[in-house]
């Protein structure tokens, strides 16, 4: 059976990098697979990774949908769900911390001239709870491109964010196939492919390897990336021993 995250693949010379932010630059994934199940745990149900896989990438609204109906809990709206889950949520995401390598490779792509934004799912009063610890690092993004922006229609995996990213850099809108898209979930990763965008994949470990098809490359961690395989700058030795 083909796996429903699967896409085609093309490869082009990358001059523009966009970050996904959740579960990639930010450990708040953690938060939501948390407090998910807390909430199933009421109605003695278990939340497992496959229908982590469907929600991850979607816009607020559309994982509630699908978290409501892959589970069957009829006395739960979606709209009830998000705002149950919203009170949870609030307390948690000052608290976000940076995945391993995502520091570094910000750093290194802005001091040398690359082009970095984020595409998120997130909307603006989430993206501010997730970053207020880490305000100096996203700062150096050209750009932000935010789930709750006027443009961005569909949620992934529609292309609509990461066009919407690529039009906003200067001089744009950039050929996607100029444009490596950093991504954790399989919608995203579907999207960025849509889009036109080569795409690095950093999968959680308990996902699937199933989900990992579409990807031009799999990774492990950030910290395991080697721009120059992509025609990036390389880093510097002494830089290369930093784990953060």
């Amino acid at each position: 059976m083909a796996n429903p995250t699967s896409c085609d693949s093309t490869k082009g010379s990358i001059t523009h990098v966009i970050f996904d932010m959740d579960g990639l630059l930010l450990d708040t994934e953690k938060f939501y697979t948390e407090v998910q199940e807390i909430i199933l745990a009421r109605y003695n149900k278990t939340f497992d990774w496959s229908l982590k896989a469907k929600m991850m990438g979607k816009k607020a609204i559309e994982s509630a949908r699908i978290f409501i109906e892959e589970t069957g809990i009829d006395s739960l709206t979606p709209e009830e769900f998000l705002v149950e889950r919203e009170d949870m949520l609030q307390s948690l995401f000052p608290t976000s911390e940076l995945m391993p390598g995502a520091s570094r490779l910000i750093r290194h792509l802005h001091a040398n001239g690359i082009p970095i934004c984020v595409a998120t799912g997130s909307h603006k009063r989430h993206f501010d709870l997730k970053t207020q610890r880490h305000g100096e690092l996203f700062s150096l993004m050209h750009h932000i491109v935010l789930g709750d922006d006027p443009e961005v229609k569909q949620g992934k995996p529609s292309p609509d964010i990461f066009l919407a990213a690529a039009k906003r850099f200067e001089g744009g809108p950039i050929d996607p196939q100029n444009i490596l898209v950093f991504e954790d979930a399989p919608l995203g990763v579907c999207a960025a492919k849509s889009a036109g965008m080569s795409a690095v994949m950093v999968p959680d470990p308990r996902l699937d390897s199933s989900y990992h098809g579409g990807a031009d490359q799999i990774l492990s961690s950030l910290l395991d990336f080697n721009p120059y395989e992509w025609g990036l700058p390389p880093f510097e030795k002494a830089a290369s021993q930093t784990h953060i």
